[in-house]
């Protein structure tokens, strides 16, 4: 991997591999969603130990509805917000572009990203294969070896499959024997952890939380999480705050 911005590569992964790995009940690692170099650095400066890029959030930045961010813009985004930090960086890719998974290594290796989130939608906003999908993450963890930490992202609570916790525990063994280091059921319940946590043993569970509002990080580590990240929810209470600063200027320049 690069070295820009996070360490040598191989080091910076294994730093985010020892992040995830032993969290005790209660405490799960919570990684805030840069979008930009600017909101990167104010993380960094908050004293968080890695960085989590949410790919709706920088769709959003860079003037695009989610999902529909060339890849080669998307890739430049991660550049700058790993250059701007000296944190391990991990990227959510969505679903890899339609990349070859050689091809998808060496862009995020020219990244300096050390870390992919890969969803198992595709490009139909269906569903893909399980079995398909978890042979392409085993082609990306031989591509990549250990120097890239793997988050395969489970869609089965976003894409209004049946059963969608069975379906996900089946969906996450699968990519877990693949070589994911940890798996993200999006949007799976707060009820549902402890039921993911038992059916998936020692492998690192990711949640997602909102800003403000729901169970507090340490609940959600006690019901199983191991990982906490934000989605576009950090960039959409910036704006929000933002467009209540420019409502207030506006009143300024007008009384």
């Amino acid at each position: 991997m690069s070295t820009t911005g996070s360490g040598s590569g191989g080091s910076a992964a294994q730093v985010l591999r020892g992040l995830h790995r032993d969290r005790a009940a209660g405490d799960p690692l919570v990684l805030p969603g840069p979008w930009d170099a600017v909101s990167a650095r104010a993380f960094e400066a908050a004293g968080f130990p890695a960085l989590a890029t949410p790919s709706a959030a920088i769709a959003a930045s860079l003037g695009y509805e989610d999902g529909a961010t060339p890849a080669a813009e998307m890739f430049a985004a991660v550049t700058r917000i790993v250059r701007a930090v000296s944190v391990p960086v991990t990227a959510d890719l969505e679903g890899g572009y339609g990349l070859p998974a050689p091809e998808l290594v060496e862009r995020v290796r020219e990244s300096g990203a050390v870390g992919v989130n890969l969803e198992d939608t595709g490009p139909n906003g269906e569903l893909r294969d399980p079995r398909a999908h978890a042979a392409w993450l085993a082609e990306v963890r031989a591509a990549a070896g250990p120097e890239l930490f793997v988050n395969a992202r489970v869609d089965t609570y976003v894409r209004g499959a049946s059963g969608p916790l069975e379906a996900a525990i089946a969906r996450a063994r699968l990519y877990a024997e693949a070589g994911a280091d940890c798996v993200y059921p999006i949007a799976a319940p707060p009820t549902d952890l402890p039921a993911l946590r038992a059916a998936l043993g020692d492998l690192p569970l990711n949640a997602l939380a909102a800003p403000d509002g729901g169970p507090p990080f340490t609940e959600l580590g006690r019901l199983g999480a191991t990982r906490i990240t934000f989605g576009p929810g950090l960039l959409l209470r910036a704006r929000d705050d933002l467009a209540a600063l420019a409502a207030r200027l506006r009143e300024s320049a007008t009384a």
